[in-house]
Order: structure tokens, then C-alpha cells, then sequence
């Protein structure tokens, strides 16, 4: 998937591990990704768990596709933060999956993201 995802890879996401329904991805922050007040735009922490869910979610064969999700910004994070974000946990079901991301820097978590999506019939 991460070959087919230009904007993961844009934004220098790696995969560190993957197995099925999970994925730990991690990536360091440019001062591109900064906002006005020169910390991470939130964005950046969203779209680094986006990427770990979906790719966590595809790990079954089929397509799956996002439904609805969410993010706690819990710390500010700065330029050269290595952020890792992991699918931590993971609930399937034949039509929806429900999945907790968590976003660390070192072992300081500093977002968490919740994610359903829903798998269609159509295999990668």
C-alpha cells in the first residue's frame, strides 16, 4: 500500500512492523509540517495515524475504507520529532472494523486516534 500512497510517502512515513489488523508506522517531523505557532500543524499527527489504521485495516485481504474517525492532540510536537503511531487495538467484524491508535514520541504518547472502517468486497 505504501508504494500506492504518495502522500504517506510525501510525508516520509515508514512501516516499522505490520501483521494482521495491525501496522506501526513512524516518521520525523520537517519544518514544513510546522503551523504559525511553530509546532506540528495537527494534521501531521492525524495523518500518521491515518496511515497506521488504514494500512492496519487492509492487512485482511479487502478493501477497507475509512468511515469515520477521530484524534486527541494530547502534546505539542516540534521540528525533529520522531513520531511513531501504532494500531494498538483492533475489533472486526464481517462488514466494520473499529481501530485505537496511538501516537508516541519516545514513550510519551501524544495523540489518539480512533478509527471504523468498512470492508468491502473488493480483494487488493
Amino acid at each position: 500500500m505504501l508504494s500506492q500512497d504518495p502522500f504517506s510517502s510525501w510525508l516520509g512515513i515508514e512501516i516499522v512492523e505490520v501483521s494482521k489488523g495491525k501496522c506501526k508506522v513512524k516518521m520525523t517531523v520537517r519544518k514544513e509540517m510546522l503551523n504559525s505557532m511553530n509546532y506540528a500543524h495537527g494534521g501531521i499527527t492525524y495523518s500518521l495515524a491515518d496511515t497506521a489504521f488504514g494500512f492496519a485495516a487492509n492487512t485482511y485481504g479487502k478493501f477497507a475504507v475509512s468511515i469515520e474517525t477521530s484524534i486527541n492532540h494530547i502534546e505539542a510536537i516540534e521540528e525533529g520529532d520522531v513520531l511513531v503511531a501504532e494500531s494498538i487495538i483492533e475489533k472486526t467484524g464481517n462488514k466494520l472494523g473499529f481501530h485505537i491508535v496511538e501516537v508516541k514520541r519516545g514513550n510519551d504518547l501524544v495523540a489518539l486516534f480512533k478509527g471504523v472502517v468498512y470492508r468491502t468486497q473488493k480483494e487488493w
